[in-house]
């Protein structure tokens, strides 16, 4: 077997100024130390130390050349490199601070922080220190778009390069290009993610969070992270404050170029008037994305879902004689905090339903849109899979019908919907392999599952789902359990293909 040969020049390049990026960022939990003198800065100081030296070490490796030519195989290697590697420069605070000392608890932590799944090893969050409770926001603030699109919209100079690394970040599914330029597609994107952050800080501040609250739980809505400030979750906060991070959430678990398009081309106007027009006229129920006109089949499936989910289990709690309001604005949050892979929770009304558990386990199978920031097998996945199942059962009784699948009236090549199929089963895998191996750790089986599904999809932990309770303590894990759910969140935000592809023989050979 011959081995092709690496640009290691530029995947050292790009991991280097990653790690300095990462670096700086350190800078802000350490002013948080200071002003809240909450004696974590020392650690602090000690990790950004040394993630800049490496940093700078591996940027000094990758040199001044002008070699920005990546292949696919080069960018598959970078993309799951960098979500291996910054992790671990990530765990660095928490072994240093002395809240997670063993290094399996710090990287769990941490990896669930840049893959946004928000399950924790921290058991009272409260109780550490406030510096680190921004670190593990600001985590799930960079892993919430991405960690490659960063590089990407700093190294205007990959050019062709660029393209590969976003095509290895989004490998599972097509997204909506905002601007035939790469770096400036992605620079769209991050100018909407933290307008969307701001924003949701801000109005958090306002209605009465703490700034370290508003800070944390803007920036965990927005990424739908799930890290939470305390163990009660949002439970006590205003119902102000309840309001803004349930329509972040849902915000959230939309397209980011679709939500760029309703700020900058008109969008929401045009959608109102649509809608004025089914009603008056019967139309055909059209929602434009973008201004050339294109129909945006997945952003009405995800108002039509999440109305659905929401009622069924308003429904579900007033059978079993809980308050309508109560219920309402319980479902509206769980709803949105499940659709979007966030994980926030909240108190559930006294009385709850077997019903409220089946819809919340489907919500975790379906996930957010694609090109959000949440995660699970995303609809326009399987929105293309249905179209293709239901062409399939009509040319079961019309043999001679000839069907194409369409999506946003665009034709679905062949070899994507082979893609999709081939995404799902291993998705499937993935799940059954997990519970396999959790169940071995010593958890039991429907436990299992619902971890496995709830993790690989960055959701977390779901207590209406598998029973485990919101405070459920995964530092309790043994370390195998614990390293067989850090590769599913990582596989479940890589979206598998990255990470499959440089664990196959194949990938190695010329």
């Amino acid at each position: 077997m011959k081995f092709r040969q690496f640009n290691f020049r530029i995947i050292a390049r790009l991991i280097g100024v990653l790690l300095m990026i990462i670096a700086a960022s350190m800078a802000v939990p350490m002013a948080v130390s200071i002003v809240c003198h909450d004696g974590g800065l020392q650690g602090m100081v000690i990790s950004a130390a040394i993630v800049l030296a490496v940093g700078l070490l591996l940027r000094f490796l990758g040199g001044r050349g002008d070699d920005y030519e990546l292949h696919e195989k080069e960018s598959f290697w970078i993309t799951s490199l960098v979500w291996m590697v910054i992790p671990l420069a990530g765990s660095l605070p928490f072994m240093f601070s002395g809240v997670l000392p063993r290094f399996v608890d710090a990287l769990f932590e941490s990896v669930s922080g840049f893959t946004t799944t928000g399950s924790s090893v921290i058991a009272v969050p409260q109780d550490i220190p406030k510096s680190l409770l921004v670190w593990r926001s600001i985590t799930q603030w960079f892993g919430g778009l991405g960690l490659i699109l960063f590089v990407v919209a700093l190294m205007r100079r990959l050019n062709v390069g660029s393209l590969q690394l976003y095509g290895a970040e989004f490998s599972g599914t097509l997204q909506r290009k905002l601007h035939p330029r790469m770096s400036l597609n992605v620079i769209r994107m991050w100018t909407v993610y933290i307008l969307l952050t701001v924003a949701a800080v801000v109005l958090l501040w306002v209605t009465g969070c703490s700034p370290v609250d508003s800070f944390c739980l803007g920036i965990s809505s927005v990424s739908t992270g799930g890290f939470m400030t305390n163990t009660q979750g949002m439970t006590g906060y205003s119902n102000a404050s309840l309001l803004v991070v349930t329509c972040f959430m849902f915000v959230s678990g939309i397209n980011l170029a679709l939500i760029y398009h309703f700020i900058t081309g008109g969008t929401l106007v045009r959608l109102v008037r649509r809608l004025l027009g089914r009603i008056r006229n019967r139309d055909n129920y059209k929602v434009y994305a973008d201004p050339s006109g294109a129909v945006d089949e997945e952003f009405v499936t995800y108002l039509v879902l999440f109305a659905v989910a929401a009622g069924c289990c308003v429904l579900a709690f007033v059978v079993e004689g809980n308050g309508l309001g109560q219920s309402l604005c319980y479902s509206l949050f769980h709803v949105a905090s499940t659709f979007s892979t966030c994980g926030f929770f909240v108190q559930s009304p006294q009385n709850g339903s077997i019903w409220v558990s089946v819809v919340t386990f489907a919500l975790i199978l379906i996930g957010a849109s694609s090109g959000s920031t949440g995660g699970g097998l995303k609809l326009k996945r399987l929105m293309v899979l249905f179209k293709y199942l239901r062409n399939y059962i009509i040319r079961v009784v019309h043999p001679n019908a000839v069907f194409v699948v369409k999506v946003n009236r665009q034709v679905v090549e062949p070899d994507y919907i082979n893609k999709i199929f081939a995404f799902v089963f291993l998705y499937i895998c993935f799940i059954i392999g997990g519970a396999f191996l959790l169940t071995i750790g010593g958890s039991d089986i429907p436990h299992s599952v619902c971890m496995a599904a709830a993790n690989i999809g960055n959701l977390g932990p779901s207590p209406l789902v598998n029973g485990l309770d919101a405070n459920m303590d995964y530092l309790l894990l043994p370390d195998g359990s614990k390293a067989t759910l850090m590769v599913l969140m990582l596989a479940g935000r890589l979206e598998l293909f990255a990470l499959v592809a440089i664990f196959s023989p194949a990938y190695w050979k010329r």
